[in-house]
């Protein structure tokens, strides 16, 4: 009973990481529809913010494109693309401004080689390798008590933990860039610049959930690899 009982506490962690995760996705889209319909006083959509902050920074290389979608923005490092989504790309709100801007810290992060960037962008195809092969690996362990597919497992989901470790400063740093732009390139009031950076914290408070939920997730498998240790 006391085995079956330690196993199945380790869901909790589960339940916990799923709980803050729903939390800081719900935060975000509150945050994000509350500032979707607060227009920006400049006018400015968010593709033209975008185009402002880029030439503003000297980066001349990079496209603004749109996409669809709802908070799927992104920067691409590897086609030099700022994609804006459809409630980004043509609105004029306080949302889209902040949204276009974030990713464009991230386009200036690329042409400065800002060092975590870089990192994260190398780790990419071991974290995606951790996050394919890990668990189905360190469930073989558990079936066949092996030892090293279980440490193995951990190993390579550490890699998954390691590479959103890496995005928090990226993700952050690009906000900090992002509100600096708007408020000196005079896009935002110092007064409008308040409601973007809300936005943005929501944003990254999706980050922040994402590494913790990973991390609990981690120590669920350190925790059950020990129990089935224990038991042999």
């Amino acid at each position: 009973m006391y085995g079956y009982w330690r196993f199945d506490s380790t869901y909790l962690l589960l339940i916990i990481g799923m709980l803050l995760s729903v939390a800081a996705s719900a935060k975000l889209k509150r945050t994000f529809a509350v500032y979707r319909n607060k227009r920006s006083v400049s006018g400015l959509t968010g593709a033209e913010t975008a185009q402002r902050i880029l030439r503003a920074a000297g980066i001349t290389d990079v496209q603004i494109v749109a996409i669809p979608g709802s908070l799927t923005d992104h920067y691409d490092p590897r086609t030099k693309r700022v994609c804006l989504s459809e409630d980004v790309y043509g609105r004029n709100t306080l949302a889209a401004v902040g949204v276009a801007a974030h990713e464009c810290g991230h386009a200036i992060q690329h042409a400065i080689h800002y060092a975590p960037l870089s990192i994260r962008s190398a780790i990419v195809p071991v974290a995606n390798l951790g996050s394919t092969l890990s668990w189905p690996l360190f469930v073989a362990g558990l079936i066949l008590s092996s030892h090293p597919l279980l440490t193995l497992g951990i190993v390579l989901f550490s890699l998954a933990v390691l590479f959103q470790l890496v995005t928090l400063p990226v993700e952050y740093n690009a906000s900090s860039r992002a509100l600096h732009m708007l408020e000196s390139t005079g896009i935002l009031s110092h007064e409008e610049n308040r409601g973007a950076r809300k936005v943005l914290h929501a944003a990254a408070l999706t980050y922040v959930a994402a590494l913790a939920s990973s991390v609990l997730q981690l120590l669920r498998l350190i925790i059950l690899a020990g129990g089935r240790e224990r038991d042999n």
